[in-house]
C-alpha cells in the first residue's frame, strides 16, 4: 500500500468539496441534515478511538504499510464485531462530511474508497496477518466479520 488509508478516504471528501463549488447544484438537502452529519462523525471517532486502543493495549503496531510487523493478533473489544474497524472509522467519517455537507459527488466516490480499501489495503494485510498468526487468524476470520 502506497496511499495513507486516511488519505484514500480524504479523497470524496475533497472531490465533494470542490464540485460542489463548481457545481452547486450538485449539493442536497434533508430534515437534520446537520444532525445526521455530527452523529456520523462521532460515531466514527468513538470507533477510531476504540480501534487505536485496542492496538495499543496489545503493544502493537497501527501501521498500515507493514502488517508483518504485527506482534499481537487484536480480536476482542470492538475488533470482536469487525476485522478493520479504523477503516469502518474512516468511511464513517468521509460519509458523515459528505451527508452534512450534502456533497453528492462526495458519496458517490465513497464506495470506491471502500472497494480501494479492501483490494489494495485489507487483502494484503489479511494475507500479512495468515502469514505471521496461521491458524489462529483464520478462526478469528471465520468469527468476525471483514467490515461489519
Amino acid at each position: 500500500m502506497k496511499i495513507p488509508p486516511p488519505l484514500v478516504f480524504a479523497v470524496p471528501i475533497l472531490i465533494g468539496w470542490a464540485v460542489e463549488h463548481l457545481v452547486p447544484a450538485s449539493v442536497f438537502t434533508f430534515p437534520f441534515q446537520p444532525f445526521v452529519g455530527l452523529i456520523a462523525l462521532i460515531c466514527a471517532a468513538v470507533l477510531l478511538i476504540l480501534a487505536v486502543t485496542g492496538f495499543r493495549l496489545k503493544k502493537t503496531t497501527v501501521n498500515p504499510f507493514d502488517p508483518s510487523e504485527a506482534t499481537a493478533l487484536v480480536s476482542g473489544g470492538i475488533y470482536s464485531f469487525s476485522r478493520n474497524p479504523m477503516y469502518v472509522g474512516m468511511a464513517l467519517f468521509a460519509l458523515g462530511i459528505c451527508l452534512g455537507q450534502g456533497w453528492s459527488a462526495g458519496l458517490l466516490l465513497l464506495p470506491v474508497a471502500i472497494w480501494y480499501i479492501d483490494a489494495n489495503q485489507i487483502k494484503p494485510e489479511e494475507a500479512a496477518l495468515r502469514e505471521r498468526f496461521g491458524a489462529e487468524y483464520d478462526a478469528y476470520c471465520k468469527r468476525v466479520r471483514r467490515w461489519v
